[in-house]
């Protein structure tokens, strides 16, 4: 097979797939993996593709927020375990910050009915809670993304801009240790900068998945994140460069 037609067929089968490895793609070609990473990049730099720690994921599938419903079932025990870890971490008085990912849900079925504000933009979050007497609960308003059940827009950033939580719990699309935290749009990537920015701690949910994963938005550098709460799957060589390079990270 000449270089043109196997670079044709690892687009198409990324168009299919969404996300392959490196691995998978050297079985299918009868090449070698080193070959694989040449043709990764190649692509890559085409902007045909875009490489994640072992792998690649096509374009349109990076851009594409996935719908909450399809993202609420994916690795659904690796999320209880860190929205577990994470409820650690609030205190009775504490005012906290959720966003719309689905591990931040998980953990706000998991808060305890006790003295606490939460602030979130994520509709299921605060139905979560509705039935807490004790938790005050405020949503930021905003457009509504019905991909995520969450507001979004300029109304929410807005709102969120006249509040000061001491604790914010989120999630993004991919993690990078160069290149940072990265979001599937513009939209989501602001609204998480404005919550950044208005808390005294940032704890970052994120489970093994997330990590080497390149989406289309910078959102912020990893050195803004107090604490990274994962899993015990995420890949052993990434541990340890987050470790070399002084992250906190807490595994599950």
């Amino acid at each position: 097979m000449l270089v043109a037609e196997r670079h044709r067929e690892i687009v198409n089968v990324l168009d299919q797939e969404g996300s392959v490895r490196v691995s998978e793609l050297a079985r299918l070609f009868r090449v070698t993996e080193e070959t694989i990473r040449r043709d990764l990049e190649r692509l890559e730099a085409e902007g045909k593709l875009m490489r994640t720690h072992g792998g690649a994921v096509g374009i349109k599938h990076s851009e594409r927020e996935a719908p909450f419903s399809e993202r609420e079932i994916s690795y659904m025990q690796e999320k209880i375990a860190i929205a577990k870890e994470a409820v650690q971490r609030v205190v009775e008085g504490d005012t906290i910050l959720l966003d719309a990912s689905t591990t931040a849900w998980q953990m706000a079925r998991l808060l305890p009915d006790m003295r606490l504000t939460v602030l979130t933009n994520a509709i299921k979050v605060a139905v979560e809670l509705a039935d807490r007497s004790r938790v005050r609960i405020i949503s930021t308003g905003g457009t509504l993304s019905p991909a995520s059940l969450s507001f979004v827009g300029p109304a929410a950033e807005r709102m969120l801009k006249e509040y000061h939580v001491n604790k914010l719990f989120f999630s993004c699309k991919g993690i990078d240790i160069q290149l940072g935290l990265r979001e599937s749009s513009e939209s989501n990537a602001m609204i998480k900068r404005r919550m950044m920015s208005i808390a005294d701690q940032r704890y970052l949910l994120a489970d093994h998945s997330k990590f080497g994963t390149k989406a289309l938005e910078m959102l912020a550098p990893l050195k803004d994140v107090e604490e990274i709460i994962t899993d015990s799957k995420i890949d052993a060589a990434l541990l340890q460069q987050l470790k070399s390079r002084e992250f906190s990270v807490k595994l599950v």
